[in-house]
């Protein structure tokens, strides 16, 4: 029981501590990474019972995922150049304080993925997935979508 104490501290110390350093984004984060790990982990099991299952299927799976976390790394600098930059523009004053805007769009585009890829997996497993719900985590992604261009422009000119 002591072994079980000492892992609900250190979880809730860790969980302090992300929400002291990043607050809300800190959670978005952690949530992101536990989609994730979920959504390779539903993969496996429906790669497995399709009797699909391949080492080089699953690398090609950690590939992906190592390059979603070099993009969220990627969005995270530009919060942080654009922040520093509007800061320390003298011409340039906002009625507010930056405080980041590309890397928690990325993050929810993200976690939308995942439980989009998650309902599918789970639908090769045999699960009765409501046709709604795909609906609504497609509608989501279309929102983040439209929230991302807004944000960087469509590449239009």
């Amino acid at each position: 029981m002591e072994h079980v104490n000492r892992i609900k501290a250190a979880v809730a110390a860790v969980a302090g501590l992300l929400t002291g350093l990043w607050g809300w984004l800190g959670w978005l984060v952690v949530g992101w990474i536990v989609c994730m790990v979920l959504d390779y982990a539903t993969g496996s099991m429906a790669a497995a019972k399709e009797g699909q299952w391949s080492s080089a299927r699953a690398r090609e799976g950690i590939w992906h995922k190592c390059g979603m976390i070099v993009v969220v790394i990627v969005a995270a600098g530009a919060d942080l150049l654009l922040a520093t930059v509007l800061a320390n523009l003298p011409l340039v004053t906002l009625p507010f304080e930056y405080a980041g805007l590309v890397c928690p769009v990325v993050l929810v585009w993200y976690i939308v993925t995942e439980l989009g890829s998650m309902a599918e997996n789970a639908a090769v497993m045999g699960a009765p997935v409501p046709q709604w719900l795909l609906k609504l985590l497609a509608l989501s992604k279309g929102a983040v979508d439209g929230a991302g261009e807004q944000i960087g422009g469509d590449g239009h000119e």
